[in-house]
């Protein structure tokens, strides 16, 4: 997160926020779905979504601003537009 952009920093939080919901909630259903059904192993399921909640969340932060042709991802700022000058 850069100082002249602000926002850079809430992206990615939302997006660990979604991807670890999203990988605990796929890790329970596999762990149902093969027989598991004691608290310890929904524990384990929440622990490993809650670990791999932040790498997936800048993965996804950077695939986003690297594809968008609004964002310079190099430099992590907008990018000038030259139809505003």
């Amino acid at each position: 997160m850069t100082a002249r952009d602000p926002l850079a920093g809430k992206l990615r939080f939302h997006m660990a926020s979604l991807a670890g919901a999203c990988i605990a909630g796929a890790l329970i259903i596999a762990a149902f779905t093969l027989g598991f059904y004691s608290w310890q192993s929904i524990a384990v399921c929440i622990a490993v979504g809650a670990v791999s909640a932040w790498p997936a969340g800048v993965f996804l932060t950077r695939k986003i601003k690297k594809e968008d042709p609004a964002w310079d991802h190099r430099r992590d700022v907008p990018r000038d537009d030259p139809k505003d000058s």
